[in-house]
C-alpha cells in the first residue's frame, strides 16, 4: 500500500475579501435575530441580546466567531470584571445563543471561508457564577389594604389636585381587586371596559405581560372584589375632568393631565401611577412602605390579589 502525504483541506479553500468577510457576518447577525423572532421571542429580548453581541464585538475587534476562551477570559475577567452579576451573566448568555447558533447553521460555512471550527469560547472553566439577587415579596395583609385605600380615599376631599389624586388612587385600587400590573393599566381604553360580559363585567386587557419572552398576551379580567363600582365612580365623576368626549376611538381609561395636539388628553404613564400609590403607601401606611421588600408596592398589590383569589 502506498503511502501519501495528507494535506490540510484550509489550503484549497478559496480567499475570501475583507468585503465578503464582512457581508456575511451581517448576514449572520440577520439570520440570528430572524431565528430567534421566529422562536416567539419579544423585541425587547431580541435587542437586549443583538446590544450584548455589539458591544463584545466592538471591544474584540473582530468577528465574534474568532473569539477563543483565552478571549472570554479576559473579556469577563478584565473588562466586565466590577460589573454587576446580572450584566455579566446576560452577556455570557447571549455569547452562548450566538454560538450555538453559529454551530447548528453556520459551522460548515465558516470553516470554508476562515479555515475556523466555531467553537464557543465559554466554558466551565470561565463561565461567569452568580445569580440576580432575588427581593423577598412580602405582600402587605388585608387590614393594611384596608386601611390603606381608606386613608387615601379620605384624602380626595382635601387633596390639591382631585383628578390625578383620585385617578391613582382608582388604578391602585383596580390591581389590588383585580390583580393588574402598572403596565397593563396604563394601556388600557375605556373601551376596553366590558360591561355586558359576566355578572360584574370584564376587562380586555390587550397588552397582558407574555411567558418565556413571548410578547403580550390578551386576556379577559372579570371586575370581582368591588373593581366594577370603583370603575363607574371614576368613569362617571373623575373621568370627564380629564376629557369631555367619551366615545372618542382609543380614549384611555386613564388619562394623563398633558395634551395631545388636538386637545385631548394623553395617555397616563406608569411613573405618574407607581409615584402615586407610593406617596399614598407613606402616608397611609408608613410601617410597611418603610420596609425594604415594599419599594415596588404596586407589584405587591397584585401578589396579595392573586394570593387571595376571587
Amino acid at each position: 500500500m502506498a503511502l501519501a502525504a495528507v494535506r490540510d483541506l484550509r489550503e484549497f479553500r478559496d480567499p475570501v475579501s475583507a468585503e465578503e468577510l464582512e457581508q456575511f457576518e451581517t448576514d449572520v447577525l440577520a439570520g440570528f435575530v430572524l431565528a430567534r423572532a421566529s422562536a416567539g421571542l419579544a423585541d425587547g429580548t431580541i435587542r437586549g441580546d443583538v446590544g450584548h453581541l455589539d458591544q463584545m464585538r466592538a471591544w474584540f475587534g473582530r468577528p465574534l466567531w474568532d473569539m477563543e476562551p483565552t478571549d472570554a477570559d479576559g473579556y469577563f475577567g478584565k473588562v466586565l470584571r466590577g460589573s454587576p452579576s446580572g450584566t455579566r451573566l446576560a452577556r455570557a448568555q447571549a455569547l452562548t445563543t450566538y454560538f450555538l447558533f453559529l454551530e447548528l447553521r453556520h459551522k460548515v460555512e465558516i470553516h470554508r471561508m476562515t479555515g475556523r471550527v466555531v467553537e464557543c469560547p465559554i466554558d466551565e472553566m470561565n463561565r461567569p457564577r452568580g445569580s440576580k439577587d432575588a427581593a423577598l415579596r412580602i405582600p402587605p395583609t388585608e387590614p393594611e389594604i384596608k386601611t390603606l385605600f381608606t386613608g387615601w380615599g379620605g384624602e380626595l376631599a382635601i387633596c390639591r389636585k382631585f383628578a390625578p389624586t383620585a385617578r391613582n388612587y382608582t388604578a391602585s385600587a383596580l390591581m389590588s381587586q383585580v390583580g393588574l400590573r402598572v403596565s397593563e393599566a396604563c394601556k388600557l381604553d375605556l373601551a376596553d371596559i366590558k360591561w355586558e360580559l359576566g355578572r360584574f363585567g370584564k376587562l380586555h386587557v390587550r397588552h397582558g405581560k407574555g411567558a418565556r419572552g413571548s410578547g403580550p398576551r390578551e386576556r379577559m379580567v372579570p371586575l370581582i372584589n368591588g373593581a366594577d363600582r370603583t370603575l363607574r365612580w371614576f368613569i362617571e365623576d373623575v373621568w370627564g375632568q380629564f376629557d369631555d368626549d367619551h366615545t372618542r376611538p382609543g380614549a384611555p381609561l386613564f388619562p394623563s393631565e398633558r395634551k395631545n395636539s388636538d386637545g385631548s388628553s394623553r395617555r397616563v404613564g406608569d411613573d405618574a401611577l407607581r409615584n402615586g400609590l407610593a406617596a399614598a403607601a407613606k402616608a397611609h401606611l408608613p410601617a410597611w412602605a418603610r420596609q425594604s421588600h415594599a419599594t415596588r408596592p404596586a407589584a405587591l398589590l397584585r401578589v396579595r390579589t392573586l394570593s387571595r383569589g376571587p
